[in-house]
This record gives structure tokens, C-alpha cells and sequence, in this order.
């Protein structure tokens, strides 16, 4: 037998950290095509924090609770036409529009994938939303292939992480940016061939060094601001330039000249927004590809630190401090 209610975590209003407070809710009721999870374990997203400061409202439709990838067991099936792979009592982990932060969430299963042998909970919490974004903006958007160099700016982050360790499992050369030496250690250790301390080097001039003049094929940019002109300067003829944030801005000046002479294409995404449709296809491309390599053990979640559900706010000022490398999760007991 399910609770009637459950603990999730609330923003009462956008601000820091400690805007961030228990509270009780019913459990979700999982819809046609849903798996109902007993969350164990949440990841925290950069999207998280910004939907905490008020600034990246939920979509239409999606839970105002925080939290966009899971893990967990599922306790309960939609009502027919439901979901049809999964079974009470397996182990799995899920991306989500919204939701996380609580002891039940509801998921569709068309994007709930088993947890990969070998790892923990904790660790499959860590692996949908960095993993969906990597695979869909360096592999689909950017189209790197084996051999190709790959620059990824905050390599010590969950996003950079996870991308070092895809794109050399995969067969890629990547350089990264960082803003330390220890970051830039730890990233080597992933896999990285040149970590690039952006205080003390200049990443156009370390990239032109690695690549012997060819310049990244691919260039994930979670900076934005003056970067976007700096990319140009990077890229490879032909290169493509995927902006996934904007840390540093989102309107920037750039050189067309540049772009135009270069070949090179400056894409971008979103995840949350996009269609269940969209979402489903990487999810049976990312079991198909990268869940192998994660059982094969070339590809692990970094995890930094871990929360209990109920310390949401420590956690929040964990990944709102720099000095984070990979994942934060929550616990949920």
C-alpha cells in the first residue's frame, strides 16, 4: 500500500538557497504511458538553480517541484494504454520535466531507462539529465565522430564530466576549460588529453597548440558571453559551436566574416521543453550506445558530495560554490 502523502522539497519563493524547504504533498497518481517511482536519489542541475531564483519557470503542465532526473524502484504502472516495460519492483532511473525533489515521482517510461549494472542509485541518479544533454548536443547536434576533437567549456562540471568521459569512450580527442588546477587535474584523470586553466592560459591558443593548427570539430558552450567569438577563433573549418547556457550572457556581438569563411554552423538547445517524442528516440539511442559503456566501466558519474532530501538547501549552496566537480545528489530516505 502507497502513502496519501509524501515530503517534497519547495521553493516558497525565487531566492537563494534557503528558500528551499520541506513540505507535504500527495503522492502523483502515474498517467497512461507512466511508471510511479520511489525515489531513492535526485540529481541537481544547473536548471535547478535557476528555477529556485525565479528565473527558468517550470513548462506548462510540469510539477513546480524541482528535481529533473531520478532514481529509484517503481511501486505502480498508469492505467492501460500504460506502460508496458517496466515492472513493480525494478530499478530504474528517469529524466523528468519537473518533480524530483520528493519521495514519489512520476515519470514516462518512454524516458525511464533501467539503472546499468554495477552502479549505485546515487549514481544513476546522477546520469539522465547529463547524459540526454550531452548525447543530444555533441553527438546529435554537434555530430562528432571518432577521431574528431571535441572543446568543452566547464569540463569539471556534471555536464563537462560526463561529456570527457562519453567523447573519449566514444573514440574523441577533448580539450577542456576549467578554473583551477585541481579542476584541470581531475579532468585529465577522466580522460581529458589538455585541461586548460582559463585564468592563467588562453583556451584559442591551447586548442590551435593541441590540434596542430586544425582547431575543435565540436565546441559544447555552457559560457556563453564573450566566448561566442573566441569559439570562432577555435573552431575547426566546418566546426559546429552548440550553446547549451549562458553564464556569462545571452546576447553577444560576433564576427559573420568569420562564421561565413569558416564554415561553421552555431547551433543550440534546450532539454526540458522539448517533446516526449524527441526525447524518447535518445533515450533508445543513449541505452543502445551509452549504457554498454557505462556497464563496460569506461564511462562513470562523478559524484562531488551527497544531501539528504531534506538538506535541499546545503546542496544548493554546494553547486551554487565553484569549487564543485561533477554531480551533487539528494537522498532520499
Amino acid at each position: 500500500m502507497l502513502p496519501k502523502t509524501m515530503t517534497v522539497i519547495e521553493a516558497r519563493e525565487p531566492g537563494g538557497p534557503e528558500v528551499l524547504v520541506p513540505a507535504e504533498r500527495p503522492v502523483p497518481v502515474p498517467g497512461p504511458g507512466e511508471v510511479l517511482i520511489d525515489v531513492k536519489a535526485a540529481g541537481i542541475n544547473r536548471p535547478d538553480v535557476l528555477q529556485r531564483q525565479g528565473l527558468y519557470p517550470a513548462p506548462k503542465g510540469a510539477s513546480d517541484i524541482l528535481g529533473m532526473e531520478i532514481a529509484g524502484k517503481v511501486v505502480a504502472l498508469g492505467p492501460s494504454p500504460g506502460a508496458a516495460r517496466f515492472r513493480e519492483g525494478d530499478l530504474v532511473c528517469a529524466l523528468v520535466t519537473g518533480g524530483g525533489y520528493a519521495e514519489f515521482c512520476a515519470a514516462p517510461e518512454a524516458v525511464t531507462l533501467p539503472v546499468p549494472q554495477g552502479l549505485s542509485l546515487i549514481e544513476a541518479a546522477a546520469l539522465p539529465e547529463a547524459v540526454f544533454t550531452v548525447w543530444h548536443n555533441v553527438f546529435e547536434r554537434g555530430a562528432l565522430k571518432p577521431g574528431d576533437w571535441l572543446l568543452v567549456h566547464g569540463g569539471a562540471s556534471g555536464i563537462g564530466t560526463t561529456a570527457i568521459q562519453m567523447a573519449a569512450a566514444l573514440g574523441a580527442k577533448v580539450i577542456v576549460t576549467v578554473g583551477s588546477d585541481e579542476k584541470a587535474q581531475a579532468c585529465v584523470r577522466l580522460g581529458a588529453l589538455r585541461a586548460v586553466n582559463y585564468r592563467a592560459e588562453d583556451f584559442v591558443e591551447a586548442v590551435r597548440e593541441s590540434t596542430g593548427g586544425h582547431g575543435a570539430n565540436v565546441i559544447l558552450d555552457m559560457v556563453g558571453g564573450d566566448y561566442i567569438e573566441r569559439d570562432l577563433k577555435a573552431a575547426a573549418l566546418e566546426g559546429h559551436i552548440v550553446q547549451i547556457a549562458f553564464l556569462k550572457g545571452s546576447k553577444v556581438d560576433i564576427d559573420l566574416m568569420r562564421l561565413m569563411l569558416r564554415r561553421l554552423t552555431l547551433t543550440g538547445s534546450t532539454l526540458r521543453v522539448q517533446s516526449l517524442e524527441a526525447k524518447a528516440r535518445m533515450a533508445k539511442a543513449i541505452e543502445e550506445r551509452i549504457w554498454p559503456l557505462v556497464v563496460e566501466g569506461k564511462f562513470k558519474p562523478v559524484i562531488d558530495s551527497t544531501f539528504m532530501l531534506a538538506d535541499a538547501a546545503k546542496a544548493h549552496r554546494r553547486i551554487d560554490n565553484p569549487a564543485h566537480i561533477g554531480k551533487i545528489v539528494l537522498e532520499v530516505d
